[in-house]
Order: structure tokens, then sequence, then C-alpha cells
């Protein structure tokens, strides 16, 4: 296939787990960065900060920002972006949580596996 007939579109998938060891701390920086955006509305940064100072998952999706990942990265421009966060239970020992668990599948199936 030409560059001319592929997409300039790439879809990156990241999955990160982390294990919160100061929820005051998340939350403290949360704020502070809350506190520093000159573009937030005054009604949503009082919600932002109701909802940072509560969950530390909420304080954890207003800290990482897609862009920051790849603001830098040279000729890419991020177009759309999307994330979540949720507190989970975790067992680094599971199978359900094998990270390349997708990747094997596809792995299986192209050598004519599955």
């Amino acid at each position: 296939m030409s560059t001319e007939e592929t997409s300039r579109f790439v879809r990156l998938r990241v999955e990160l787990v982390l294990e919160v060891h100061d929820d005051d701390a998340v939350a403290k920086a949360a704020l502070r960065r809350i506190a520093e955006d000159p573009e937030l509305p005054e009604d949503e940064r009082a919600h932002a900060e109701g909802a940072v100072t509560e969950d530390t998952a909420e304080a954890l999706a207003y800290l990482v920002d897609p862009f920051d990942l790849v603001g830098e990265v040279p000729g890419v421009e991020l177009q759309q972006a999307s994330w979540s966060s949720e507190r989970i239970d975790y067992d680094p020992d599971s199978p359900d949580w094998d990270l390349d668990e997708d990747d094997g599948a596809d792995d299986e199936e192209e050598d004519g596996i599955g």
C-alpha cells in the first residue's frame, strides 16, 4: 500500500494501573492544576474541585493529560483523546491482568492458531 493510500491517523491505546500511596498528595496536585487553569469557568472549577477532593481516581484523571504524553512528539498532532479512571481490585499475578492478552490473540490468528 502506498503512503497516499494509508491513513495518517493512528489510534494509540494505553492502559495504566497506578498504585496510590498518598490520596491527599494526589488531590492537592489536582487542586493546584485546577487553580492554575485560566480557561476553566468558575462553575466548572467548583465542580472539578469537589470531584478531585472526593475521589482520587477523578484527581488522577484530571492530572493525566494525553496531550502531555504526545505534545512534544515531533511530526504528530493530537486530534482526539478520551480517558477515564476508576478504582479497581488489582492482582498482578492474576491472568486477568495480562497486558499482552490482546496481542497474543492476534499473533495466534496470524499464525493460523485459534
